[in-house]
């Protein structure tokens, strides 16, 4: 593996990219390798690309340059602990750990050694209880505000009401794909469809009584929890079987330019999103004079402006803003990893900070708070046009049925406050 600029050593059974000087560090824990390669690497690019932006237009944030040690955990949940271990004594300010298993597994790691963990569009959807979660973050959106956004768009297709119609989730059989479960089975009982819950083993290729499942029973939307090849499999399978493609929606790791076929196949296929896509933003702009042009960007460049990409970049950008809080509030540029997470708290993200950061429109205002680490988990939904071979925004963030959604992550959290012995903080 390659690491521009970067030593490489070796630690335990994988590579480490180290920084050659120290500073802010945010350490990645990419997957350019493995079975999810294609859609770890864009984001892994884009995470780098915005910290390399910072140093070389702004010289870092505050005046102090970051770093970005990269390590490779594969998509796999060992791997990812091993990496955090391996990168925490670095001077780590916050993870990304990109996996919900690797989540799963760091959420204890890191309150313990009191380092944050932000996890965007992914992790432990009750994490947003931060009463209960100190060190964890899910803003600005979560699996479960994203499949109740799904819902809510699907009524909105059919007037308003869905009492009787058949949905089914083809999902990762993973913690991931079943993260959506709770809300959706909570949904159901409010506004009366009937849910079918349709699984898919690691990793997804093989799907024949799935899609035999759905010919016979031919429900009338179906939601995909999906990633990597398992997606590709599914959009075929429903070309196959002459399938409404507007009549499917899956969540943002199902909806990017790897998952869609080639020509119209897959038109009007849709997808949950909580960032834009394109490249019609000013940051773009930056990227392209200080990143690309001088040839330091991350990957080869031509993952820039994809719904992946922007995905790693949205997710710098706010840790980055969490640093910049972090060190206004503590009155130092030399933030520690507590320091960090007292930004990540107290981030307040509004349009006029978007417009600073070149990136007005590109994601929804929020404020996190000591009560709320997920923020209002607002989604908007895309929508693939194959005749221009993009993705395209056709409905704007909303945010979800917080009525049914909250109650679902206050009783989960109290149950791990339970098993864990936590005493939730006084908020």
């Amino acid at each position: 593996m390659k690491f521009t600029k970067l030593a490489t050593v070796a630690l335990t059974t994988i590579a480490v990219s180290v920084p050659v000087a120290a500073d802010l560090v945010f350490p990645s824990l990419s997957y350019r390798t493995g079975p999810y390669a294609a859609g770890g690497t864009p984001v892994a690019d884009g995470y780098a690309d915005y910290f390399t932006l910072l140093n070389e237009r702004d010289g870092g944030i505050q005046g102090i340059k970051t770093s970005v040690p990269e390590c490779e955990t594969g998509y796999n949940t060992a791997k990812g602990v091993e990496c955090y271990e391996s990168t925490k004594g670095l001077g780590a300010l916050v993870y990304q750990p990109l996996s919900t298993g690797i989540t799963y597994q760091l959420i204890p790691k890191a309150a313990a050694d009191d380092i944050p963990l932000l996890t965007t569009g992914y992790g432990r959807t009750s994490a947003a209880n931060g009463s209960v979660f100190s060190h964890a973050f899910n803003f600005p959106a979560n699996y479960w505000a994203g499949a109740s956004r799904i819902i809510n768009r699907i009524k909105h297709e059919n007037g308003g009401d869905i009492a009787d119609r058949n949905i089914a989730l083809l999902y990762h059989n993973s913690g991931y794909g079943k993260e959506p479960i709770p809300t959706l089975k909570a949904l159901a009982e409010k506004e009366g469809y009937n849910l079918t819950l349709i699984p898919v083993d690691h990793p997804g290729q093989e799907q024949k009584s799935q899609w035999l499942q759905i010919r016979r029973e031919r429900p009338d939307n179906i939601i995909i929890y999906g990633w990597g090849v398992m997606n590709q499999v599914a959009l075929k399978e429903a070309a196959n079987i002459r399938y409404p493609m507007d009549q499917m929606i899956g969540i943002w790791w199902s909806g990017t330019e790897n998952d869609v076929l080639e020509g119209m196949a897959s038109d009007g296929y849709k997808a949950a999103t909580y960032h834009a896509v394109g490249n019609d933003f000013p940051v773009f702009d930056d990227i392209n004079k200080y990143v690309i042009k001088p040839g330091l960007t991350a990957g080869d460049g031509s993952n820039v402006g994809t719904p992946l990409y922007n995905r790693g970049l949205y997710a710098a950008a706010l840790a980055a803003e969490a640093a910049r809080t972090a060190q206004k509030m503590h009155k130092t540029a030399n933030i520690n990893s507590g320091m960090m997470r007292d930004g990540l708290e107290n981030l307040v993200i509004t349009e006029e900070v978007m417009t600073r950061l070149g990136m007005a429109g590109f994601g929804p205002s929020f404020s996190v708070s000591c009560e709320n680490h997920g923020g209002p988990g607002s989604v908007g939904i895309q929508q693939w046009d194959a005749s221009a071979r993009e993705w395209k925004m056709i409905d704007g963030f909303e945010s979800p049925d917080m009525d049914v959604i909250l109650p679902l992550i206050n009783a989960d959290a109290e149950a791990y406050a339970a098993e864990n012995n936590i005493t939730p903080r006084d908020c």
